[in-house]
């Protein structure tokens, strides 16, 4: 089984430090402080947007449209469980989502170790992760709205807050889903190497039973062998799913920060 290789602690995000982790990439902390990293995201024109919205002077909220912020309290919490139940049902391998005969199942798993190619055995999780990424940018979005609508009619402070939300989520958007695109990339290389560990130790290990003769060590697969044959793939989507549940966790950072001044205002 490979082992990922011990580096440096940094204080990263855990989405950053599982992928560094998994996939055996160096990553260093920046030495740019937030602000700056942000800067450089920014057109002059997306500079223009932001002055304005902080520089705004928001019509004063009316009392009748001051919501409490339970509701979106709730309606977050109900997105974010739903969102990490899915996640947690199509992170798992293959065979056990595979429905028929206890033969078919149990040849399955040995199937994942067949010399196929890489690409084609990766399919279904690439599908399944670009699955939960579109879900989860066609969940927050609306809930993002919802809960900085809310925050617009609490006070003219508050709507200038939400104002510049606005424009962070618009500058932001595509940056995110550029970055979050190397998410699946990265996985499949993590995929790859588990596989081919894998595979080497199999070979290993009939090699040495050919070696000592012990042709009953040497026989084809049984239902009973299966479980240990595809050890590595329930590391692969066990990982997987810490991977899309750290993602989970950035893509709701600035709802989150929306209901924290909620809860202070």
């Amino acid at each position: 089984m490979a082992q990922a290789s011990q580096r440096t602690v940094f204080h990263g995000s855990t989405l950053v430090r599982l992928l560094s982790r998994l996939t055996d990439i160096d990553v260093r902390e920046s030495r740019q402080g937030t602000a700056d990293r942000l800067s450089q995201w920014f057109g002059w024109t997306d500079a223009i947007s932001l002055s304005a919205a902080l520089d705004g002077s928001p019509a004063a909220a009316q009392s009748s449209a001051r919501a409490s912020g339970n509701a979106e309290e709730a309606e977050c919490a109900r997105v974010r469980s739903a969102l990490a139940q899915a996640i947690a049902e199509d992170c798992v391998p293959t065979a056990a989502k595979r429905r028929g005969p206890p033969a078919a199942a149990a040849a399955a798993p040995a199937a994942a170790d067949a010399p196929v190619d890489a690409a084609a055995a990766f399919a279904p999780f690439r599908r399944r992760c670009l699955t939960r990424q579109q879900a989860m940018e066609t969940r927050i979005g609306p809930l993002r709205a919802r809960v900085r609508a809310t925050l617009a009619a609490r006070s003219p402070t508050m709507a200038r807050l939400a104002a510049v939300d606005v424009v962070m989520e618009q500058v932001l958007v595509a940056q995110e889903r550029s970055l979050l695109a190397t998410v699946p990339v990265l996985l499949e290389k993590h995929f790859g190497r588990l596989r081919q560990a894998a595979q080497a130790a199999q070979a290993a290990q009939a090699d040495q039973a050919d070696q000592t003769d012990q042709t009953d060590q040497v026989a084809p697969a049984t239902a009973g062998d299966a479980p240990s044959s595809s050890e590595w793939l329930n590391v692969f989507c066990k990982d997987m799913q810490a991977v899309l549940l750290a993602e989970l966790d950035i893509r709701l950072q600035p709802v989150e920060g929306l209901l924290d001044a909620l809860r202070t205002s």
